[in-house]
């Protein structure tokens, strides 16, 4: 096969999601030539996802085409080393997306930053618990941010993305109405929060009997029409569901098909190749410079983009596939605890418990991205974790997603799975059911990590990414916590029974959980145990910067994305305002 060699640009960017779109727009808006590669289509929101076709469940939640196209290119599972890990043919636990806009185009539009604390867990763990509190197995480690430099650039996402909410603490002053232990902000959300619901108000007053304090979540679906800091306009959400898993018919949840494609698309310096899958980072005769990217295009020929600046800003699976197909950084070794690649492979634990009334009933089918009603008094290092004997925490919120047709059944412990029982327990509990949900901590372990599988290849003769992953005691001891604080909660709530959901003892691909990946490019201060450092810049590779999930050293317990768009809107900034005044390593 000949190797077309495109015109060298500034800059080429790998992926078109939240990290893609923004750090493009950043750096073409400073005068840089950019291009970006996304190995998805282009989607038009007006005629792909008009409505009502859009509010079909079963093609958009379970066999659409803004999924990461598994025949192609998948990857194998298994819960530790001593098992064969086997590739994932259909979605699971998790659904990456491909497509222009990447998996952010099928978000939640949970907009919650990480709060301060978690930046620093293992040196406050450790000032807080003692070094022994931390398990002998765990990788756990602190970023090498400060909560002071990067608080800008929260500011500077949550205005791209127009994510409504109240604050909770204005420059260390706590305010009525918002999480007071949400970490200090520079100055109010760009939009209102969402309006409390029916079963909001029933969380809200139960929490408060209990000493905890309410507040609306943040969300990034627009509480009123906003036009955001790239001048561009977004509706305000109509509340009509089918959010997470779709994308929304008009518009009024942020992504990068709403928020920054309009406004990129008209610079002058950017170009965007869709349906182009990138198989390699380029380097020059030393090792120690990107000269660009090989992909293969829509039409199947091999191409050379280069550049002098690389961004890989894909999904944290395929940050960290490129890393290893393109050599660049050691390998994460198991077994000796040493190389950096695939190193700290961590995801989300979480579960619920539903509470079922007689004589209350709701609209489950109204709702809207993260419409919920939240406490925080879980979260972070927020209580005494010593005599729990557990690292991390949670988040409780009552959630207005919309519930959708298909998957939105619960029913009583005790129901039969199918037949006519069951379809009754359906009818008489669909509108008479909510929910508490608990959202928590996944600490990065010694075994579970990402790397290169030895037996099967994708459809260009690639090896596919293996995940080794397992839940651990640490994690099952605080869900197990988490889940009688929240049964305390729907007990106060004086519902007739209660069920719920738990992700069980073992890790397992079958079942929706969450598209929360990270780690395995993870950054920090010392190159032994970090890939890139604290502006994302390849440790070994000066002019390539890994951005995304894959740079989270564990997962705390709020949503990624918000974080995942902050440290884009700080590594823009990082390459503008040092790197191409100065190239080379920035620390």
């Amino acid at each position: 096969m000949s190797v077309t060699k495109m015109k060298p640009v500034d800059v080429v960017v790998v992926g078109s999601g939240v990290v893609g779109s923004i750090m493009s727009m950043e750096l073409a808006s400073a005068g840089m030539s950019v291009v970006c590669l996304e190995r998805g289509k282009q989607f038009d929101i007006g005629t792909d996802f008009h409505a009502p076709n859009v509010f079909d469940e079963l093609k958009f939640d379970r066999h659409s085409d803004i999924f990461q196209n598994l025949s192609r290119d998948t990857l194998t599972f298994r819960n530790n080393g001593g098992q064969t890990a086997l590739p994932m043919r259909e979605m699971g636990a998790f659904k990456p997306g491909e497509m222009v806009g990447g998996t952010s185009a099928h978000w939640g539009a949970n907009a919650r930053r990480f709060l301060p604390h978690d930046f620093a867990m293992r040196s406050q763990i450790e000032a807080r618990y003692g070094r022994s509190f931390i398990p002998e197995d765990c990788n756990l480690q602190d970023w090498g941010l400060e909560w002071d430099e990067i608080e800008p650039y929260y500011d500077q996402f949550e205005n791209i993305f127009g994510v409504g909410g109240k604050a909770g603490n204005l420059d260390g002053v706590i305010q009525e109405g918002g999480n007071p232990h949400e970490g200090p902000r520079s100055r109010e959300y760009p939009n209102p929060p969402t309006r409390q619901t029916y079963q909001g108000g029933l969380f809200a007053k139960a929490a408060r009997s209990l000493g905890y304090v309410p507040f609306q979540g943040p969300s990034a679906a627009m509480t009123q029409d906003y036009r955001n800091l790239y001048r561009v306009q977004m509706l305000q959400c109509a509340h009509g569901g089918f959010c997470s898993s779709h994308v929304c018919s008009q518009g009024a949840k942020a992504n990068p098909l709403t928020a920054v494609m309009p406004a990129l698309m008209r610079q002058p310096t950017f170009e965007l190749r869709p349906l182009c899958h990138v198989l390699r980072v380029n380097k020059d005769s030393t090792g120690k410079k990107a000269t660009g990217v090989t992909y293969i295009d829509a039409r199947g020929n091999e191409i050379v983009q280069e550049a002098s600046i690389v961004v890989l800003g894909a999904y944290c699976f395929s940050n960290v596939r490129l890393m290893l197909l393109s050599g660049i950084g050691t390998p994460y070794d198991p077994a000796t605890g040493k190389g950096v690649v695939g190193r700290n492979y961590s995801y989300q634990q979480g579960g619920s418990v539903d509470v079922f009334f007689d004589d209350r009933e709701f609209n489950p089918f109204i709702g809207g991205g993260m419409v919920n009603t939240s406490i925080d008094e879980f979260n972070g290092d927020v209580i005494d974790r010593g005599p729990l004997g557990f690292i991390g925490g949670a988040y409780f919120d009552a959630v207005a997603r919309g519930a959708a047709p298909i998957k939105g059944k619960p029913v009583p412990p005790g129901t039969p799975r199918w037949g006519a029982e069951w379809k009754k327990a359906v009818a008489h509990n669909y509108r008479r059911t909510m929910s508490i949900a608990m959202h928590g901590t996944c600490l990065s372990y010694k075994q579970n990590y990402l790397d290169l599988d030895p037996t099967y290849k994708d459809a260009f003769g690639q090896p596919l990414l293996r995940m080794t992953f397992d839940w651990h005691q640490n994690e099952l001891r605080m869900m197990e916590y988490m889940t009688e604080r929240a049964s305390e909660i729907g007990r106060a709530l004086g519902g007739a029974r209660f069920g719920g959901k738990s992700k069980g003892t073992h890790f397992g691909l079958v079942g929706y959980q969450s598209t929360h990946n990270v780690g395995g490019a993870v950054m920090g201060t010392d190159p032994s145990t970090s890939a890139v450092n604290k502006y994302m810049q390849s440790w070994d590779v000066p002019n390539l910067f890994v951005v995304g999930g894959s740079a989270f050293p564990q997962n705390p317990a709020n949503g990624p994305t918000e974080t995942i768009g902050m440290l884009a809107c700080w590594a823009a900034d990082a390459i503008k305002e040092n790197y191409v005044k100065r190239p080379g390593a920035l620390v």
